[in-house]
């Protein structure tokens, strides 16, 4: 008897909480009705690089390491000296002659001009113009990773909406069995414990659809928000089959590829590049620059209108730039540690997303295509076969249960497939497969 009252208790907090499900799931489906914005992947990408704002702030930084290239070409501005008399026999500034026509006052003008040695600027320029070539390929890179989270949320949004759209035809199914099942309940031709098991397996599946919205909407969001996108839109993922041409990738061409085209494999060897220009560079800086130029002096020296030629130079006595050079010299080695680190952590990762690919694509063949299509056709006569009795209740919901294992399995496939390609022109640097 408390085992009856029991079941009875759970039956009514069931039934609540599957009409409380059903609300929001309509709910949804009227939200997504009203704002459904459907993409292709060519579509979304336009829209992507249309406004997203991480973009454009990346694309100052590039305009600004641009500026410092112009600025490292300018030559150093001249310096103007001059030196004259304030104050002398009780007179400012005295200047002029005196009674007798003897020359009065001093002043002194010098104009010097720094001239740098050893190809100094030269190699400024060349520094200046890798930072900013590095600048550019953090751009890429930027671009790169937005991209690949872009398409990666693109195939999660449709495996959900897969998931959303078998778990609905799943219950559409339930839930007429269900409805019928109380007429027979209350005629006493069916048991309570099979009506109370199809009811708690609409409770379980609109769980598991619960489940599945959420990180749906936890995608849509994410994606909205890297498109700039109203957050009232739904986006439905138009997805289109890869053409997948044989022969299929291998390891050397996609790995040549990406020795061109990963920007972030680039950004190593320009950072290698620019040690390596910044050690010349303090070589460089062991030769004394040479200041020059021309100097009048009038009134002050051997000749009332001197002229001479200034040349100043720094004795390289104490200070070599030691310290600097070997500072530069081990930044040297250690971005030759670092680049060798990442061809070896490039190399290992496209050859495992090549096999994670391989893996998938032949899991994806013609004979497992042609599975899913008659299982599915199976399923279509499964309900009205547990409705005419031909199959038992259990057999009924093992059939279901194995019909959504497979339909689940196949779905993730798809996003499987696609995420292993996706992972390849990444890694790649530009589109490998399409």
């Amino acid at each position: 008897m408390k085992k009856q009252i029991m079941c009875g208790h759970m039956s009514g907090i069931g039934i609540c909480l599957g009409i409380l499900l059903c609300l929001m799931n309509f709910n949804a489906k009227a939200q997504i009705q009203t704002d459904t914005v459907r993409l292709s992947l060519p579509e979304m990408e336009t829209v992507f690089m249309k406004n997203n704002l991480s973009l454009l702030a990346a694309k100052y930084n590039i305009d600004a390491n641009k500026a410092l290239v112009e600025q490292a070409q300018l030559w150093d501005n001249p310096m103007l000296v001059t030196d004259q008399n304030v104050y002398a026999n009780n007179k400012f500034f005295e200047h002029g002659k005196d009674a007798n026509g003897q020359v009065q006052g001093q002043y002194f003008i010098q104009i010097q001009q720094l001239i740098k040695t050893a190809g100094k600027r030269s190699k400024w320029i060349s520094m200046a113009s890798t930072n900013a070539k590095i600048s550019e390929l953090q751009f890429n890179e930027v671009l790169r990773n937005l991209k690949y989270q872009l398409r990666t949320d693109y195939y999660v949004i449709a495996q959900k909406m897969g998931v959303h759209q078998l778990y609905n035809k799943e219950l559409n199914e339930l839930k007429k069995l269900f409805e019928g099942m109380k007429s027979q309940l209350a005629s006493g031709n069916i048991a309570k414990k099979d009506y109370l098991r199809i009811q708690a397996l609409i409770l379980s599946m609109n769980q598991d659809l619960a489940d599945n919205d959420r990180q749906l909407a936890d995608t849509e969001s994410e994606l909205k928000g890297m498109l700039q996108m109203n957050g009232n839109s739904f986006i439905v993922a138009l997805v289109s089959e890869h053409t997948i041409l044989n022969p299929l990738p291998s390891l050397e061409p996609v790995l040549d590829s990406a020795k061109i085209y990963n920007s972030a494999y680039q950004i190593e060897l320009n950072q290698l590049l620019y040690q390596q220009q910044n050690l010349s560079y303090q070589k460089a800086l062991r030769a004394p620059d040479l200041t020059i130029g021309p100097e009048y002096d009038h009134n002050s020296n051997y000749t009332p209108h001197y002229v001479g030629l200034s040349i100043s130079l720094p004795l390289t006595i104490f200070n070599r730039n030691q310290g600097n050079i070997k500072s530069a010299q081990y930044a040297v080695k250690q971005e030759e540690t670092t680049l060798m680190q990442v061809q070896q952590q490039l190399n290992n990762s496209i050859q495992n997303a090549l096999n994670k690919f391989y893996l998938t694509k032949e899991l994806s063949g013609k004979q497992e295509q042609t599975f899913y299509k008659d299982y599915a056709s199976l399923f279509n006569n499964i309900t009205d076969s547990y409705r005419q009795r031909q199959i038992s209740l259990i057999e009924f919901i093992d059939f279901f249960d194995a019909y959504r294992d497979a339909e689940l399995n196949h779905l993730s496939q798809d996003y499987n497939l696609h995420a292993s390609i996706e992972e390849i022109n990444y890694l790649a640097g530009k589109d490998m497969i399409n």
